[in-house]
């Protein structure tokens, strides 16, 4: 059980520590704006919370005070949690409305801390066992500060998803409603911790073992905490990885036209526009450009020797198979047999060019490179098979 506590701290730990460093690569061009100094410090909150978590599971104490480990994490938990509905607020709107909500949050926050202190050292806080902070061991002052903390962390998880629709529809941007929507995921499963963290100490304080499901509100921490560092962050990663999956995409198409690519270029070396080697791998997007050109030029090179009397090897193909495949497996039939009959010299009488590429809309780039990877894809099989 402890190993999995563990575990589950670790992931929000890491989420919490990556999700501010991530930010902070960010300072030199954003600082001047005030909801992303706000954000840092709401992630910065985010990490101390875990950092005093941390030092907490070591037991002992903290600076020579017993227990100041969970009061400092508590209290650390609250000023995220104020910080966070702040940062929300700066998202949605920077009217005086907004300031004035700000202002009410932040007076929330400190009367919160304040009571969570006075109420910690009144139930002697520093000499009791770290456990009663855990179970609250019936003790009615414990029970009442771990209490008053739970009700610290639901009530902005609720505010918080409440506020997020109305926000993400008020919102012209695409990142940031897709961030709205990620941190109400967030509230949501912060709340399921809340709720089960009441019935831990509820549970423990009336004597009741419920064992594993003991555990809930540590798999719950940790998935809110890392929902909430995706949600903190996405609008500034969001449009990169965009950009990566693109990137992946064009070079899966990319090596899959090789096949169809390297016998065409066999065929007719003339095709290349380029010596090999010419362009970096940075420049994909040229290299899938050219290499789409090119297959493009050698298949028109193979007019002469399409025999447009022969089968189209429909028959080959499953007969739930799609119109596009079935065209997809006639042109990677034609090009095979018009490539042997180049190699070995011989010119078809009826090899009229009904149409190849010009019978396809080849303004549309990923449209043709989507045709072309289902054309190679289907002569390497082709290749295989023969």
């Amino acid at each position: 059980m402890n190993t999995t506590r563990t575990l589950c701290f670790v992931i929000a730990a890491l989420s919490s520590y990556a999700a501010l460093l991530y930010r902070l690569c960010q300072v030199r061009r954003s600082w001047r704006d005030s909801a992303y100094r706000t954000l840092v410090i709401t992630l910065l909150l985010q990490c101390l919370t875990f950092t005093m978590g941390a030092v907490a599971m070591g037991g002992g104490s903290f600076l020579g005070v017993g227990n100041l480990a969970i009061l400092l994490m508590h209290v650390f938990a609250v000023a995220f949690c104020v910080s966070a509905q702040i940062i929300l607020l700066r998202w949605a709107t920077e009217t005086e409305e907004a300031a004035r909500k700000a202002r009410y949050w932040l007076i929330t926050g400190v009367a919160l801390s304040v009571l969570l202190i006075v109420l910690f050292f009144v139930a002697d806080g520093p000499g009791r066992s770290a456990e009663d902070f855990n179970s609250g061991s019936g003790q009615p002052l414990v029970l009442t500060y771990l209490l008053v903390f739970i009700v610290s962390q639901a009530v902005p998880c609720v505010t918080i998803f409440r506020q997020c629709g109305p926000y993400a529809r008020m919102t012209g941007k695409a990142s940031l409603r897709q961030a709205l929507r990620m941190l109400s995921v967030a509230a949501v499963i912060l709340f399921l911790y809340c709720v089960c963290r009441t019935v831990n100490i509820l549970t423990g304080a009336s004597g009741i073992d419920i064992g594993a499901w003991q555990l809930a509100s540590n798999v719950f921490s940790a998935l809110g905490i890392f929902t909430l560092s995706l949600s903190l962050t996405i609008s500034s990663w969001e449009a990169s990885t965009a950009k990566l999956v693109e990137w992946a995409r064009s070079y899966r198409s990319y090596r899959a036209l090789y096949p169809l690519w390297r016998d065409l270029y066999e065929s007719s070396p003339d095709i290349v526009l380029e010596p090999a080697g010419s362009a970096s791998v940075s420049d994909l997007n040229y290299r899938l450009h050219r290499r789409v050109i090119e297959i493009r030029d050698g298949w028109r090179d193979l007019r002469p020797y399409i025999d447009r009397t022969a089968g189209d090897g429909g028959e080959a193909v499953g007969a739930g198979a799609s119109e596009e495949h079935r065209q997809a497996f006639t042109e990677a039939a034609q090009i095979k047999r018009a490539l042997q009959a180049k190699r070995s010299g011989t010119v078809p009488v009826d090899n009229q060019d009904a149409g190849d590429f010009d019978a396809r809309d080849t303004d549309n780039f990923s449209a043709e490179v989507a045709w072309l990877t289902q054309v190679a894809s289907v002569y390497r099989k082709l290749g295989k098979a023969s």
